[in-house]
């Protein structure tokens, strides 16, 4: 049976060559991400039970490690915003499916693009730049870690196509780059026609759908309803969907239906739009909010760096919206009137915060996207 191998490998060459080593002998890669403490570590081995571990001193055998099926190649480590570890598995024809629509839908040419990764291989934004390297031959360069000088200095070498998260893509002019891919968190209101906006997460190999648009292959429903106009949760169709969970557990349902837990709308001319997570909204008076909107309004008054929307309970409304703000002044943040004006004005006077927290920083993830339940 093919094992499930570690690596705990820093990014760069290396890396890619242990998994091309992984891949070769027919068994499944399990990223590491090198920037977690010795205990987490430990957590995700034992959770997801390789076999052996490679490391910058070799290959160790594990005790304990169980095997995959045939033809899986990753299992890479989620735990999306609520910190419980799982690991989705991917299959080479998944892998594959995901590298030929993403390349079909960017027009690729192997000889004259490469991809640039700079965020962590551990996460599948990161990790899909490589196999979508090694599926398509297309050259990549692998930066030890997101610096937005090398960024910059990589598209002038002849870099074409790189991917990033929000926070990254404001501290980079990517200007030079043909494509970027923009995953994680919200994108920002204002951006560059070169760049992209993808939504997909780990259980669909990466981004399946490109500014509003499902790559060929892909489906797309709202709940059980193919209606367009209706709202609900956004199901996904296609073959770089998951197997499983590591666990043996198959998320998709009837028709090959991945719910993926995000509420959304599919438009009369089949774009679609996502609100945020259905676990997300914000009941204040009765009414819905979802953070994602007001957070993407928020994100372009010229005083706020950064910020997140959230709730806290409200004697009166049930809940109440909280802005946590970043300033990109410390010394002269905004003011809870002007943020609750400028949402008023744009939409549903309920959307507009009722308190704001100026904050030096957000809890996000390694992919950029914010912690909700670590906001107090």
């Amino acid at each position: 049976m093919p094992e499930l191998v570690a690596l705990d490998v820093p990014p760069g060459p290396g890396f890619v060559d242990a998994l091309r080593s992984v891949w070769d002998a027919g068994d499944a890669a399990l990223p590491i991400d090198p920037r977690l403490p010795v205990a987490a570590v430990g957590a995700v081995l034992e959770a997801l039970r390789p076999s052996r571990v490679v490391d910058p001193g070799g290959a160790h055998p594990r005790a304990g490690g169980e095997p995959t099926e045939v033809g899986d190649a990753l299992v890479v480590p989620t735990s999306g915003t609520t910190g419980s570890a799982k690991g989705v598995v991917l299959t080479h024809d998944a892998v594959t499916a995901s590298a030929l629509a993403t390349s079909a839908r960017l027009q690729v040419d192997p000889d004259a693009d490469r991809w640039l990764a700079c965020l962590p291989l551990a996460h599948i934004g990161g990790l899909a730049v490589v196999t979508r390297s090694l599926v398509t031959g297309t050259p990549c360069t692998v930066l030890g870690r997101f610096d937005a000088a090398a960024v910059e200095d990589q598209a002038r070498a002849g870099a074409t196509l790189v991917a990033l998260v929000a926070t990254a893509l404001g501290r980079a002019d990517v200007s030079g780059y043909r494509a970027v891919l923009l995953g994680g968190a919200a994108p920002p209101e204002r951006r560059d026609a070169n760049v992209i906006t993808t939504y997909g997460m780990t259980e669909t190999g990466s981004g399946v759908v490109y500014d509003g648009r499902p790559l060929d292959g892909v489906d797309l429903r709202i709940g059980g309803d193919s209606a367009t106009g209706a709202t609900g949760e956004v199901m996904i169709r296609g073959p770089m969907l998951l197997r499983a969970y590591r666990d043996g557990t198959d998320p998709r349902v009837s028709g090959g239906w991945f719910p993926t837990g995000d509420a959304g709308r599919l438009e009369p001319d089949g774009t679609l739009t996502v609100f945020g997570r259905i676990a997300d909204v914000i009941v204040s008076g009765g009414e819905k909010v979802w953070p994602a909107p007001v957070e993407r309004l928020l994100a372009s008054h010229p005083g706020v760096g950064q910020v997140a929307v959230w709730k806290r309970p409200d004697p009166e409304w049930g809940e109440r919206v909280v802005a946590w703000v970043v300033p990109a002044d410390p010394a002269s943040p905004p003011g809870l009137d002007e943020l609750r004006d400028m949402v008023a004005s744009a939409m549903a006077p309920w959307s507009a915060p009722r308190e704001l927290e100026v904050v030096a920083s957000l809890p996000c993830t390694p992919s950029g996207k914010v912690r909700r339940a670590d906001l107090v």
